[in-house]
């Protein structure tokens, strides 16, 4: 029988400081247009589902993900990147929700040429997870729809600014309601989701299913299911087909943590995926250690093939 987990180690939300308030001066190498050296070949296109893999950047390394590749074909084990994670803060005196980083997220966006654009040169899309931090802040909770636009319009320009692909919504640890802030309403998430839409029409946006927000995706006749690209189960070493209407191919009912999981339930659970017809599996954790035998578990399952660690 599966067990909830949900260890995720939530550094990210607490003080690291270095607020990024996204003052948008121009740092060296972090440019959408700031590739750096010859653009390398992307790896062989691989059959099956989409990998994920999120990387908790207060202790790992993005680059970790591209370290792992088929050992049939040589393509990328991994398909999706996510950066864990910024958060959505709250300024007491303007009484708004603003964007910040803390030191580690900063450090893999300031270093964009090192720790991104490999991964992309690589064909590995890299999407920035945003997290509540305990502020009262949240995407449900915007008190109006500029409000939600201002804050879909900081995203978008986090996106163009260090060349990500996308954006990663984690509606946990707001704690709605400190700082005088508003309980969760139906309109915010539909709102914001709506404005970040139309900023980034040709990129990812992502749901890891919990919270309010994920419970809020539809209002006043607008439901945004169809503007994700993916939406995953949050509760690693299960199965849970998350609530969302969108196809098969965009749903990843099954999560696992790398190194925590048993390497038999995420066989199983990739096992699973490929008969039930999903199109998505979900892993977190993968840090700087060999984990081949682990990530093989599953890519048996998927591709028909162990997986290379090349450190």
């Amino acid at each position: 029988m599966f067990t909830l987990v949900r260890s995720r180690l939530r550094t990210a939300a607490f003080a690291l400081s270095a607020v990024a308030a996204l003052a948008f001066a121009g740092t060296a190498g972090t440019a959408a247009s700031a590739t750096t050296g010859a653009a390398a070949a992307p790896a062989p296109a691989k059959q099956g589902p989409t990998s994920v893999a999120y990387v908790e950047v207060n202790n790992n390394s993005m680059r970790n993900v591209g370290k792992y590749t088929l050992a049939n074909g040589g393509g990328n084990v991994f398909d999706v990147a996510v950066i864990f994670a910024a958060n959505i803060n709250y300024d007491t005196g303007t009484k708004a929700a603003y964007l910040h980083f803390n030191e580690n997220v900063q450090r893999v966006l300031d270093n964009a040429a090192t720790e991104i654009r490999p991964l992309q040169q690589k064909g590995i899309k890299v999407v920035l997870s945003v997290l509540g931090n305990h502020q009262g802040a949240g995407f449900a909770n915007f008190p109006s729809q500029q409000a939600a636009s201002a804050f879909a319009k900081t995203l978008s320009d986090t996106v163009a600014k260090y060349g990500l692909d996308g954006i990663d919504f984690d509606d946990e640890y707001a704690e709605y309601g400190n700082n005088g802030t508003g309980q969760p309403n139906d309109s915010s998430f539909v709102h914001l989701v709506t404005a970040l839409r139309a900023n980034i029409p040709n990129k990812i946006i992502s749901l890891y299913n919990i919270g309010p927000a994920a419970s809020r995706l539809s209002y006043g006749g607008v439901d945004i299911s169809s503007k994700f690209d993916y939406a995953w189960n949050p509760y690693y070493g299960t199965w849970q087909v998350p609530r969302v209407a969108l196809p098969k191919s965009k749903l990843s009912p099954a999560a696992v943590e790398i190194g925590r999981t048993s390497q038999s339930t995420a066989a199983g659970l990739a096992r699973r995926t490929v008969s039930e017809g999903y199109g998505v599996y979900l892993t977190y954790n993968l840090d700087g250690a060999n984990r081949g035998a682990d990530v093989s578990a599953f890519t048996r399952e998927l591709y028909g093939s162990d997986a290379v660690y090349t450190p």
